[in-house]
């Protein structure tokens, strides 16, 4: 469907990106323009649209009102926003697209794999029906939290231990000098400037 050159430098670098492919083969489209719209089992077939714009304008009007699947991995638009005025059109380009669809993907397959104990050889199909259905076990899977965070706090590095005395202790900031005797600070807020101060 895609060029592996195009996938590996769109795609969320946190997902394999043999997953990656698997998931743009079973979910995808080539059309990154492509607006799908469903209500419980109905499938509302607008008119597709030809221009970025049309896109935006079809997916402003149904996001809150019915499921918006957009582009190529069929990324949920309603997804993260609390307002149609927050909707990214950065989701309509292809490049994007991929991005933000495998970054919500790969969440997806973590949660399932999760459950499942391991990436046993069905939690590539329970994920893939997880994100037809936007449900996994019961649950709105896309706002469920990521069991295995991609981007692990940063731990806080300290280069000067040999400095440090015997009550600081290795990776705490140790507080400014003026910080040590609060007699000796100096003036954090000029106050003299309002009215009735001073």
């Amino acid at each position: 469907m895609f060029e592996l050159a195009f996938i590996e430098q769109c795609a969320d670098p946190g997902l394999e990106i043999s997953i990656v492919e698997r998931f743009i083969e079973a979910v995808g489209t080539n059309n990154p323009l492509a607006v799908s719209i469903s209500s419980g089992n109905r499938v509302i077939l607008p008119e597709p649209p030809t221009t970025p714009e049309d896109a935006m304008r079809l997916v402003e009007r149904f996001v809150g009102q019915a499921v918006v699947r957009v582009g190529i991995t069929r990324y949920p638009a309603g997804h993260g926003i609390a307002d149609v005025t927050e909707l990214d059109p950065a989701m309509l380009d292809a490049c994007q697209n991929v991005r933000m669809g495998t970054e919500l993907f790969g969440k997806v397959f973590r949660i399932v794999a999760h459950s499942n104990g391991n990436a046993d050889g069905s939690t590539f199909a329970d994920a893939v029906e997880a994100w037809g259905t936007g449900t996994f076990e019961g649950r709105y899977i896309f706002g469920d939290a990521d069991p295995v965070p991609a981007h692990p706090p940063a731990e806080v590095v300290q280069d000067n231990v040999d400095e440090l005395s015997g009550d600081e202790q290795p990776g705490v900031l140790a507080p400014a000098p003026e910080e040590l005797d609060p007699n000796t600070a100096g003036i954090r807020v000029d106050l003299t400037g309002i009215p009735g101060t001073f």
